[in-house]
């Protein structure tokens, strides 16, 4: 697929061209790349970075300002609605990189099948670790970055190493999915038949859901370019994949309070995908101290892609400063 055009006339790269892509990065003023990555278990993982042109008035010169591990969130993957996000962060000088989720995007798996969250998030700390050790990148601050599912694996992978060393200097949490909104959230005692025939057919797509798309995304012409993106999952939620997502969610809620690692959570106060209730009650009980908090009065579930070009440029720079107050003549401080 070539380039397509977006509302607002501007071109964005969603093929598999290279030389398209480099042009298309190139023009943002940015360095992009693409990769695979076969984790410990041996799934082979998509995986894309946005790096900051490096100039020799660059602060540290000739370095990124810091490392943003990014997470996407359920159904969705990083090539297409998400990658905005990182070319705007790698133009303020960040190096960012990101993985498609086991059974998204173009990494391996059936499409949409999560079976096992815990160990989704062993693959993405893996990798993770990968790219901090890598040349030129070392000793850089470290962020966590997750949409929705992928806030809650930031979470999760936060909580994996807590009782180990504590190598991330933050978190950014956009609409965390720490607990499934009640408004689309089976009724009793739907989930508790679910998960019990989960246990026998896990791949079943056919759990009944509201449609996600119309929920989250509140610009119509910006609805139809998530649709038409051809990895975007658009089927009914499977059944291991819902009953594992309940579990898991279920699970950090009851774990707020474990929470240590600097953050900051944004939610829209009129999202139903996602409760901002609970986002509330994360900075309430957090045992961070250093967390911050904003609620987007009227705003849906894609903060960051589904709003009105004014409303992301809002929610972009709310987290560009939260990034910048936390890497200011910081960026060699300590080995990440």
């Amino acid at each position: 697929m070539a380039a397509a055009e977006a509302p607002g006339g501007r071109s964005h790269f969603w093929g598999d061209d290279p030389a398209e892509e480099d042009d298309y990065y190139a023009a943002q003023g940015i360095h992009g790349s693409s990769s695979f990555y076969t984790s410990r278990r041996g799934v082979t993982l998509f995986t894309r970075s946005w790096l900051p042109q490096i100039t020799p008035t660059s602060s540290p010169p000739g370095r990124p300002r810091a490392l943003i591990c990014m997470i996407h969130g359920y159904g969705n993957d990083i090539s297409w609605t998400f990658q905005a996000t990182p070319i705007f962060l790698a133009q303020h000088g960040f190096a960012c990189f990101a993985l498609d989720l086991p059974g998204h995007g173009r990494s391996q798996g059936l499409r949409a099948f999560v079976s096992d969250v815990d160990a989704v998030a062993c693959d993405c700390l893996a990798y993770f670790r990968s790219v901090r050790q890598s040349p030129g990148l070392q000793g850089l601050p470290c962020f966590l970055f997750g949409e929705s599912m992928g806030g809650a694996l930031c979470l999760l992978i936060h909580l994996l190493e807590q009782e180990g060393e504590q190598g991330w200097d933050g978190a950014v949490l956009v609409a965390p999915m720490c607990k499934i909104s009640d408004s689309i959230r089976p009724r009793w005692p739907v989930p508790e038949i679910l998960t019990f025939v989960a246990k026998f057919a896990p791949t079943l797509p056919v759990v009944p859901t509201a449609d996600l798309l119309e929920k989250s995304v509140k610009v119509e012409e910006k609805r139809v370019v998530a649709a038409s993106n051809p990895l975007r999952y658009a089927g009914r939620p499977r059944l291991g994949t819902v009953a594992e997502l309940m579990r898991v969610t279920d699970r950090l809620n009851s774990r707020l309070s474990e929470v240590t690692i600097p953050f900051i959570v944004l939610h829209g106060s009129a999202d139903v995908v996602t409760d901002p209730s609970v986002s509330r009650a994360l900075h309430d009980t957090a045992r961070s101290k250093d967390k911050t908090i904003k609620i987007y009065d009227g705003m849906l579930h894609s903060l960051l892609f589904g709003e009105p070009d004014e409303n992301i440029a809002m929610v972009r720079n709310d987290i560009l400063a939260w990034l910048n107050e936390r890497t200011g003549g910081a960026a060699d401080r300590r080995n990440c």
